[in-house]
């Protein structure tokens, strides 16, 4: 009988990989993103374990969402007080703070715990074309697919 190889933490090899989302739908590219992040995309997923690799997005500024997104959805924070309710719609959020966007959209794909946490901090978002991890020769991935 053959037994299942579980990956431990030491054994895991991670890369570095540069996504464009210039002109990318946000929820299609936030999968994807999330697949990388989680380690979903190598035959030595664990579910336990953080196998994942670290996902830079540039030109987080310049991705478009479909239908009447950008108006009807909106983001809330509550402070806890009654009444303190906060409600921001997309379009303002965009104006803002971009990277916020696709960070919010990828880590409602992710797992809400310990594991969850420490995949998130993987991702590194920048709202131009420039970024601060070139010393990591990051690879360029075509989300598109």
């Amino acid at each position: 009988m053959k037994t299942t190889k579980f990956m431990k933490k030491t054994d895991v090899n991670r890369k570095w990989f540069v996504v464009d989302a210039k002109d990318q739908v946000l929820g299609r590219m936030a999968t994807r993103i999330a697949m990388y992040l989680r380690g979903k995309n190598k035959p030595t997923f664990t579910p336990h374990v953080d196998t994942g690799d670290f996902v830079v997005v540039i030109n987080a500024d310049k991705v478009r969402v479909t239908g009447n997104k950008l108006e009807n959805k909106k983001y809330y924070s509550h402070s806890g007080y009654i009444g303190h309710i906060k409600e921001e719609t997309l379009k303002d959020r965009m104006a803002a703070k971009p990277e916020d966007v696709i960070q919010a959209a990828v880590w409602g794909m992710i797992p809400k715990n310990r594991l969850g946490r420490q995949i998130i901090k993987k991702l590194k978002v920048y709202s131009g074309d420039k970024h601060d991890h070139a010393a990591q020769k990051p690879e360029l991935i075509d989300i598109s697919k």
